[in-house]
């Protein structure tokens, strides 16, 4: 009732009261009068609205909902913060992952030089001993021709020999000879 006092005065100087000609004369307050059934109407229906403490229920709901709102932004304040961590800690990963492509790619760079100068020393050492080898089968070849070009002439040195030896000596000398060396073999052999 207490609440219904400070109504009933905003009631009594509102548009409705203010419009009217005489709110105090005796035709105000007729039934006739839709000014009069107005007030009647709004007090009551202010009275049951205070009567079933509707201002306090719109209020708690008010303040449910402001709480709601105000936990809505907690959480989101809380999701943005935790979203910046992350995408700062995204970008310092970034960094890193850059970094250390950078490095690894330096590396292969490093690898790749190092691996064309090891390539370049090991075809110098084998271009080294091919040509070793090309020489020595050379050396080889010229010992051999020179062998050979002397054994050549040996048997044809040899056989030379023989022709004359054959022409020139008699049967009797050729046995005695041959009984000579077969003695010295004998003595050089025990």
């Amino acid at each position: 009732m207490k609440k219904l006092l400070p109504t009933l005065f905003a009631v009594a100087a509102s548009p409705a009261l203010a419009a009217s000609k005489n709110p105090f004369s005796g035709d105000f307050y007729s039934l006739a009068n839709t000014d009069f059934i107005v007030a009647i109407s709004f007090l009551l229906f202010v009275g049951v609205l205070f009567y079933y403490n509707v201002p306090s229920i719109l209020a708690g709901l008010l303040d449910k909902r402001a709480e709601g709102i105000k936990s809505e932004l907690d959480e989101a304040r809380a999701l943005r913060e935790e979203a910046q961590s992350l995408l700062a800690s995204y970008e310092r990963k970034q960094i890193e992952v850059k970094e250390q492509a950078e490095r690894i790619i330096a590396q292969a760079r490093e690898s790749a030089k190092e691996a064309a100068e090891e390539a370049k020393k090991k075809l110098a050492a084998s271009i080294e001993r091919r040509l070793a080898a090309a020489e020595d089968q050379i050396t080889s070849a010229e010992k051999g021709a020179v062998k050979q070009v002397r054994d050549e002439a040996a048997r044809i040195a040899i056989a030379a020999a023989g022709e004359v030896i054959a022409k020139e000596i008699s049967d009797a000398k050729a046995g005695s000879l041959i009984d000579d060396s077969i003695k010295t073999v004998e003595a050089k052999l025990h």
